[in-house]
């Protein structure tokens, strides 16, 4: 099936979606793949979501595009999950950076650690902008976020338009909770990040990612000490910064 202007109404990619709640999130998978080819992309942060999302498309799709976002500042235990993920899966990882060095950003914007002082900022730069200009590339995009992480995430439909950036946005995860992740990451005998054995449910850049007591909100270590709980690239406004996987 094309992607014809109809299926990508917004009222027409909602009904879409409406029509998968209850089922497995890889029935919207392999619509995605069959309705949108090539022009569709997986996104990931390397969270646990991600790591299943990642396992079920390369079932359904193997040469299927999956990107990460490489803000120069992910944890070494990010990369080294990247590569095993790379050789367990069988698939090759697009790197998206923003072309924007640290040092380039640092003499750019009032000296170094950006994210101290302005982290909507530096999400922006870093994050937000180069995943924009991506996915002007594509036509559609699959991203790990849940409805229970946040409060901006929670009304994520199964399929719908991002009007941010302008093209179908599939979240088969939505509907799913935490137990049932890591549930499948155990199942499939997947790799994941060991900082989660660490305290750190929620994982980022390394400068704003902090370890959570049990029992704490899960993205209670995410920007610790600002009002901020999302990088902005799930945030349903174009060109604005501070969602999942970020």
């Amino acid at each position: 099936m094309d992607a014809t202007p109809t299926l990508l109404a917004p009222d027409h990619l909602r009904q879409i979606g409406l029509r998968f709640e209850g089922q497995a999130p890889e029935e919207v998978l392999r619509w995605g793949v069959n309705t949108f080819g090539p022009d569709l992309a997986l996104a990931t942060g390397f969270g646990p979501e991600g790591v299943v999302l990642m396992h079920m498309l390369s079932q359904i799709a193997p040469d299927a595009t999956m990107f990460y976002l490489d803000t120069d500042l992910l944890f070494d235990e990010t990369y080294a999950l990247r590569d095993a993920l790379q050789a367990r899966l069988g698939v090759t990882f697009t790197r998206v950076h923003s072309g924007l060095s640290l040092e380039a950003q640092a003499a750019e914007n009032g000296g170094p650690a950006l994210w101290g002082r302005d982290p909507d900022l530096c999400c922006q730069l870093r994050k937000v902008a180069p995943l924009r200009k991506y996915l002007a590339t594509k036509r559609a995009w699959i991203t790990a976020i849940r409805r229970d992480q946040t409060a901006n995430r929670k009304s994520a439909g199964l399929v719908e338009w991002d009007r941010a950036n302008g093209l179908a946005k599939l979240n088969p995860l939505a509907a799913w909770n935490h137990k049932q992740v890591w549930a499948y990451v155990m199942e499939h005998n997947l790799p994941y990040n060991p900082l989660h054995d660490q305290g750190f449910p929620s994982i980022g850049c390394w400068p704003c990612t902090k370890s959570v007591a049990e029992g704490d909100d899960p993205r209670s270590g995410r920007w610790l000490g600002k009002n901020k709980t999302e990088c902005g690239i799930h945030t349903d406004v174009p060109g604005l910064g501070g969602a999942g996987n970020d």
